[in-house]
């Protein structure tokens, strides 16, 4: 990052499933004084379904749908904002976040991914049926690299060990 990050600005974390969106954004919100807000839970909230029980009852292009009338309605400041691994398929989704904040990718190695997605059937992940994970993330891959003000590999490294180098980052 060129300049130190604004005290109104949001903190969005992209990535994909399993990357630690989730637990490094509640600790990073705690460690910089901000709110959080987990856009999958909006969604679900929303829907009163899980993301799997929406894939279930309709298709991938419906959750992503549901996921950029979310975040397209998403105004908040002084935010961590974690966001579903496939937020990054939605250029209004996208240019919505980056206008409110500083979009971080949080990248992690596939092997690491393959790792931690041990439920890849149950996670509600919103992509077609005949995708693989290692398709997901070989296509999603360069859409992370585009948005992102900043990337931060974090394959080897613990959540809190994650945090405290985006601190770092984000405060030089």
């Amino acid at each position: 990052m060129e300049k130190p990050l604004p005290m109104e600005s949001n903190i969005v974390l992209v990535g994909m499933p399993g990357c630690g969106k989730s637990t490094v954004g509640v600790v990073l919100a705690k460690r910089t004084a901000r709110g959080f807000v987990d856009t999958d839970v909006l969604i679900e909230m929303r829907e009163c379904l899980l993301l799997q029980e929406i894939l279930d009852n309709s298709d991938y292009a419906n959750l992503r749908r549901i996921e950029e009338e979310i975040i397209l309605d998403l105004h908040v400041r002084r935010h961590v904002v974690a966001t579903g691994g496939s937020v990054a398929y939605s250029e209004a989704s996208m240019r919505h976040l980056k206008k409110r904040g500083v979009v971080v990718f949080l990248d992690v190695p596939y092997a690491e991914i393959e790792r931690r997605i041990v439920n890849f059937d149950t996670r509600g992940i919103a992509c077609p049926a005949t995708m693989t994970l290692r398709d997901i993330y070989e296509e999603r891959l360069p859409l992370y690299r585009r948005w992102a003000d900043l990337i931060y590999p974090c394959g080897d490294q613990t959540h809190e060990q994650v945090v405290e180098g985006l601190l770092r980052t984000l405060e030089a």
